[in-house]
């Protein structure tokens, strides 16, 4: 018997062969990105999430907007020429968690932002088969009535800044006056309109 029909035969040492390769495999594609600067570094001018924008992706987050929606533009030239530059690394440092992904029930938000008005995407999230007959999207209506909650958004902030988002504390204390009044759909619409923001064009 070969050594190749050992292995096959016996279940314990064929799980420790796949989990060495798979380990093996995952350091491979890990530890250049350690060591690679611009994979943990901002774009230039990159900022973290304004409050109303910062409001609006945890929203995203909760709701589970990323489980139909993929935010990461691959370098293959059809979705290159569809959604516009491919995405960086450094567009998504302060993201926690980030939103890449190839699961597309939806198309790719990585550079959604300006390419429709405020209206449209408040039409298209309290009812979205009002803008697109097709779509199999879920309605949001009740973003719309329900206001942002400043001491969560407040404590939200405080965190990103000791895990090393560079909120100053004038920053985070003005969250309440960037959001007054403002509700969920408000913010929701403000961090769809804010994606791509720092991508190269072209």
């Amino acid at each position: 018997m070969s050594g190749h029909e050992k292995l096959e035969k016996n279940i314990g040492i064929m799980a420790l062969a796949i989990a060495a390769v798979i380990s093996f495999g995952g350091l491979a594609e890990i530890l250049p990105l350690i060591y690679q600067a611009e994979a943990i570094e901002p774009l230039p001018g990159q900022k973290p999430y304004p409050a109303l924008e910062l409001a609006g992706r945890d929203v995203y987050v909760r709701e589970g907007c990323y489980n139909c929606h993929s935010q990461m533009v691959r370098t293959l030239r059809f979705e290159t020429e569809r959604y516009g530059h491919y995405s960086l690394a450094g567009e998504s440092v302060y993201d926690r968690p980030h939103q890449w992904g190839s699961k597309r029930t939806g198309p790719d938000l990585a550079r959604v932002g300006g390419r429709y008005s405020d209206d449209w995407h408040r039409v298209h999230l309290i009812n979205p088969r009002d803008v697109v007959p097709e779509s199999n999207m879920p309605g949001y209506p009740a973003l719309a009535e329900t206001r942002i909650d400043v001491a969560e958004l407040r404590a939200r902030m405080r965190a990103l800044q000791r895990l090393g988002d560079p909120y100053t504390d004038e920053e985070i204390e003005a969250a309440g006056d960037a959001v007054q009044g403002k509700t969920e759909l408000d913010a929701l619409v403000a961090y769809l309109q804010g994606l791509g923001r720092w991508a190269p064009k072209g």
